[in-house]
């Protein structure tokens, strides 16, 4: 299935002459982007990885997306966009992450224009498709969106698959993304980061990003031990686990006691 995927990618690009154009990829290190990276690449696309961090980036998630592009033999560029997103979410309500996106694409379309870059590409899958965005109302093929309010056409290689399909091609070309074991937003496997933990109702300040960073990082680590996914929200301190057992909830509890005494 991935050979035909690739040579379909392929196909694409030499159609529409984009093969020939710099590409970058908005790479987070989870399962999409990196499938897309890999793919674009043995495609033959000429592609480079941009992260963008901030201070509650996950380092385990960073340090293995580095690794991964050394050993694809891509550039990443790395832009801690920590400033901006306080900038942009303190004083405001959640969802967090609705702040930290606009954040994120503003400064991939200027770093895209001043650097030579032609495209955007993301690993939105068919799962992501939301009625009524921008993205979605492309004309024509929705893998390439010139929409002039964007501001730079973006590439969604992956945006027809369903994200049981990227999951078989992320396994059949062998990309096994560090794991923080996080509950996510939605049943289907989401990881990301700490601050979507911030309950929605409270207004965004940075003692809560720092709060939602500690105990979620805490929590990671029983997560990982167990191999079930947990996160918390804070300032509410719920608990949320997918196959938690008592013994896992005993723990989880006992971190979130040490937080609200102080202790950690």
């Amino acid at each position: 299935m991935l050979d035909d995927v690739v040579r379909e990618i392929r196909k694409f690009g030499e159609k529409t002459k984009i093969i020939e154009k710099k590409i970058v990829v908005m790479f987070s290190g989870g399962k999409d982007s990196s499938l897309t990276l890999y793919m674009l690449k043995e495609a033959g696309f000429n592609v480079s990885a941009l992260t963008f961090f901030h201070k509650w980036s996950w380092p385990e998630v960073l340090r293995w997306g580095m690794k991964f592009t050394k050993k694809l033999g891509v550039e990443h560029y790395l832009i801690d966009i920590t400033e901006g997103l306080l900038k942009d979410a303190v004083g405001r309500k959640g969802p967090i992450c609705v702040h930290c996106k606009r954040v994120m694409l503003k400064n991939a379309k200027w770093f895209a224009l001043n650097n030579g870059f032609s495209y955007i590409a993301k690993g939105d899958n068919a799962n992501d498709k939301i009625v009524g965005t921008l993205l979605d109302q492309c004309p024509g093929d929705i893998r390439l969106c010139e929409i002039p309010k964007i501001g730079i056409p973006i590439f969604r290689p992956l945006i027809r698959y369903k994200a049981s399909e990227v999951e078989k091609l992320a396994e059949e070309a062998g990309i096994k993304p560090y794991r923080m074991y996080e509950h996510g937003r939605r049943k289907q496997w989401r990881e990301g980061c700490p601050l979507q933990y911030i309950d929605e109702d409270k207004r965004i300040t940075e003692k809560l990003m720092d709060l939602a960073f500690t105990v979620n990082y805490e929590v990671s680590k029983i997560a990982r031990k167990h191999k079930v996914r947990v996160s918390v929200r804070v300032p509410s301190f719920e608990i949320m686990c997918w196959n938690c057992t008592e013994e896992v909830l005993s723990e989880v509890k006992k971190v979130i006691e040490n937080f609200s005494r102080g202790t950690l």
